[in-house]
């Protein structure tokens, strides 16, 4: 297993990626898995801050506007930490690392960059900036987001697991960050 200590788990990186990558398959299974992907793509960005500023300025007892605020500033962190940590480590994706025949791969092959999943990044960072701004229905929406993008990025074979864990913590520090940024500045945070 190449990598460091803290990135191969003495080979449970690779194990675990196999096992959740080869767990199902048929129709529902690998469109779920391509549409985790889609959805986690940071590329929505502009789509999901508006529709968030949209929802918290029409029901701000659904969402609060300074979750919101959070949301906007904790991405550019979370982007600026991605693209940071990606070509500085360059760790090799599943088919590169495995071999292609080894992976379920679904959509494009990739094989460079893999730590940290970027899109597992983006929807913490979405799920952390809004919870505690969230009416409760919204916060199991944002969990299951964030759990089911991570899932995708093994499931399609783009990532390894420690580097959707990477991109979790990424997503939770980059929100934390915002957050403490914008009290600091004097926009409280909103609590439910």
């Amino acid at each position: 297993m190449s990598g460091p200590w803290w990135y191969a788990w003495g080979g449970l990186n690779h194990a675990l990626f196999l096992a959740i990558n080869h767990a199902g398959g048929g129709w529902l299974w690998d469109h779920l898995a391509l549409w985790g992907t889609a959805a986690g793509d940071h590329m929505l960005y502009p789509v999901y801050a508006a529709v968030l500023l949209a929802l918290a300025l029409k029901r701000p007892n659904w969402l609060a506007v300074q979750a919101v605020l959070v949301f906007l500033a904790a991405y550019l962190i979370d982007w600026a930490l991605v693209a940071g940590i990606k070509p500085w480590l360059d760790f090799p994706r599943p088919p590169r690392a495995l071999g292609e025949a080894a992976v379920h791969i679904l959509g494009r092959a990739e094989y460079a960059h893999s730590f940290p999943s970027g899109h597992t990044a983006f929807a913490f960072v979405l799920m952390a900036s809004l919870l505690p701004g969230a009416h409760w229905v919204l916060k199991v929406v944002l969990v299951l987001f964030a759990l089911w993008v991570g899932w995708s990025r093994m499931a399609v074979g783009a990532h390894f697991p420690a580097d959707v864990l990477g991109g979790a913590l990424i997503g939770l520090l980059s929100a934390w960050l915002a957050a403490q940024a914008l009290r600091l500045l004097g926009y409280a945070r909103a609590k439910r």
